[in-house]
């Protein structure tokens, strides 16, 4: 149960750990092994639960550096840390980082053969493995639990904790015999790991794997690193393309709802000489994961999916991600939008959605045995989409949290881009009005259609067409009425409720058609510029945190980047890993800035650890050297 708790810290303090027997450890381990300075907010103390011994439940959105929270602790403590993975590709991704950091670690799962398994079970008995990752289905059979006890396991790590619970939006039913692990396990701690959870979805997962006097640590979700829009359909593949060609040559992720739409847009992109690939449970298993390979070495830019893509993705350089429509609840948003901008650089978000969008989840959730509160996030996330409060903010307050700042400076709203409307007050109280006209018993389709001035026969029938706000706004048009309600809705206004979301007027409704009130709304026109701006807040620190360093791209080199970028894709081919796991795009723009000339100095540089150091500095410095020699630059920059 939910016995202790934790919020995190603002941004931009460092914390180390207070176990004073361990901290100095942990701190060498992650200054040694990924290169970094300082713990990010909440990581240390997720790490000295695990020191402790004590249970933990670590909430961090994607991008805080969950992993970091029990891979330094199992480097510090003996014995074989056991990881609870659902994905083999999130299996393989965090393990190929590990060892490319010179770390023990393997994973068991039905990709492999018996001999490659049994090189495993070797290693574990000799305790020359550090970290073993594997599927909950497997960790639960029988000759695997007899195994791991007659070894030393220090603790179980739980990823993807959510999908243990019947509350939370990527149930896994497998996952809830994990409750056995306290049993079979009386002496390892258990920890589970988890982007998105709300406060009902943490005290579930803490009961079903019955956590023992377990510490809450619950972070910051708000991501300041990006920029957040949310666009109408207006082409929505042209929007796409819109979006790709602002960022040249970076990697992006395009979500689409159907597996149809996700061919047609991967074609446009192509079509467009973007390099992009598709990713559908739908394709051939081979080659889905050759697309899936090719987007995480770098040898293609944008992967075009489903849904079905992204939860095993560690990718950290994702600078783009698009939704060619409304996902279906804001925890899905928060998560699938999390996946850019991993490594804290500016990344964007972009949303393009439609009223369509809500009535073909509709659709595709009404076979769902109990979809009350699946309609209920579908329609959050709606009121989200065609809001006018800063996006930041609505996430943030969304999962029960305060948002103190007044502007973010890093979404549609806050940054101006929005077209308003001249007089909201009195487009607002025509629209009031009519809901008030039909005796608040219509939702907001036939609302929009009385004020459009529809000649529907149903609405003829029930004699709505005379009514005085019959055609008040025809020359709007009836899919701006609908938008125009959606975002009275999302303000307070106007109310949904019961089975067919019927409207209603709240107090500020009220309020405002007697003319007392502020409103916002949006003009159904594109938005104010084309020309967007990435955000003006800076870039956070990398996944295991650190102080801010101004503008991420401030000194950068950008050919010599680019160099580098192509030199890591290079690497990553020939040794068969992602390309984030030779060096992240933080640390290739800090070489493009500094362009040490040295092993020295690049050791000093964020992210280098001393594997990373040996296998790919000599590579990195010479690519440097002849680049700096060919143009005649200077080395060893802004050095103190």
């Amino acid at each position: 149960m939910e016995t202790a708790k934790m919020e995190m810290p603002p941004a931009e303090t460092e914390t180390e750990p207070k176990n004073d027997t361990q901290s100095g450890d942990v701190n060498q381990i992650l200054k040694e092994v990924w290169g970094y300075d300082a713990f990010r907010p909440l990581q240390a103390e997720s790490i000295d639960c695990v020191l402790g011994g004590r249970d933990s439940l670590t909430v961090l959105p994607t991008g805080g550096g969950k992993s970091l929270c029990f891979q330094v602790p199992g480097i510090a403590k003996p014995g074989l840390a056991v990881v609870v993975s659902p994905l083999i590709s999130l299996m393989k991704d965090q393990v190929d980082a590990l060892v490319a950091n010179g770390i023990s670690a393997a994973f068991v799962n039905s990709t492999q053969t018996d001999d490659e398994k049994q090189h495993v079970a070797t290693l574990i008995r000799s305790g020359e493995l550090k970290f073993l990752y594997v599927a909950p289905e497997r960790l639960l059979q029988q000759r695997t639990i007899d195994f791991l006890s007659r070894n030393q396991v220090s603790f179980f790590a739980i990823d993807e904790a959510h999908c243990i619970s019947n509350w939370g939006h990527d149930f896994r039913p497998e996952y809830r015999g994990l409750r056995m692990l306290k049993q079979r396990f009386p002496t390892a701690s258990v920890h589970a790991y988890t982007a998105t959870a709300s406060e009902p979805v943490r005290r579930d997962i803490a009961e079903q794997l019955g956590l023992q006097d377990a510490e809450i640590l619950v972070g910051d979700f708000d991501r300041p690193n990006l920029t957040y829009r949310m666009l109408r359909s207006a082409n929505r593949t042209a929007q796409v393309v819109e979006v790709a060609k602002r960022h040249p040559g970076e990697s992006g992720v395009v979500y689409c709802i159907s597996r149809k739409e996700v061919e047609r847009v991967t074609e446009v992109l192509k079509a467009n000489k973007v390099s992009a690939r598709a990713y559908h449970a739908g394709m051939d298993d081979s080659k889905r994961q050759a697309n899936q390979e090719a987007f995480i070495r770098e040898k293609c830019d944008v992967i075009v999916a489903t849904v079905a893509f992204g939860m095993g993705i560690d990718k950290s350089n994702v600078r783009y991600v698009v939704h060619a429509g409304m996902p279906k609840s804001i925890e899905h948003y928060q998560q699938e939008s999390g996946r850019a901008g991993r490594d804290g650089l500016e990344s964007e978000c972009v949303l393009i959605y439609s009223g369509g969008d809500l009535v073909t989840w509709k659709k595709i959730m009404s076979g769902e045995s109990d979809n009350t509160a699946a309609f209920a996030s579908l329609e959050a996330m709606h009121t989200l989409a065609s809001g006018t409060v800063c996006r930041h903010r609505s996430l943030v307050e969304y999962f029960g949290q305060e948002y103190a700042t007044d502007s973010c400076g890093a979404c549609d709203v806050c940054l101006g881009e929005l077209e308003l409307v001249e007089d909201p007050v009195v487009l607002s109280q025509k629209i009031l009005s009519c809901v008030v006209r039909v005796n608040q018993r219509f939702g907001a389709t036939h609302v929009a259609k009385v004020l459009a001035g529809s000649k529907e026969s149903r609405l003829i029938e029930m004699r709505h067409d005379k009514l005085s706000t019959f055609g008040l706004l025809s020359s709007e048009g009836q899919a701006a009425v609908r938008m125009w309600i959606d975002q009275l809705v999302g303000q307070g206004f106007l109310y949904r409720t019961g089975e067919y979301q019927t409207l209603s007027l709240s107090e500020p409704g009220w309020e405002l058609i007697r003319g007392d009130g502020e409103v916002r709304l949006t003009t159904a026109a594109k938005p104010k510029s084309s020309t967007y701006s990435r955000g003006s807040r800076g870039s956070a620190s990398g996944s295991a945190g650190g102080s801010k360093s101004g503008t991420s791209w401030d000194g950068v080199d950008r050919e010599l980047f680019d160099h580098l970028r192509q030199l890591r894709s290079r690497m990553a081919t020939e040794s068969r890993v992602p390309a984030y796991v030779i060096f992240g795009d933080e640390t290739l723009r800090q070489m493009a800035r500094v362009r040490p000339s040295t092993l020295e100095t690049m050791a000093t540089l964020r992210g280098v650890g001393a594997k990373k150091l040996t296998d790919y500095g000599e590579l990195f410095r010479l690519e440097i050297a002849a680049y700096c020699q060919e143009n005649g630059l200077p080395v060893d920059q802004g050095l103190t």
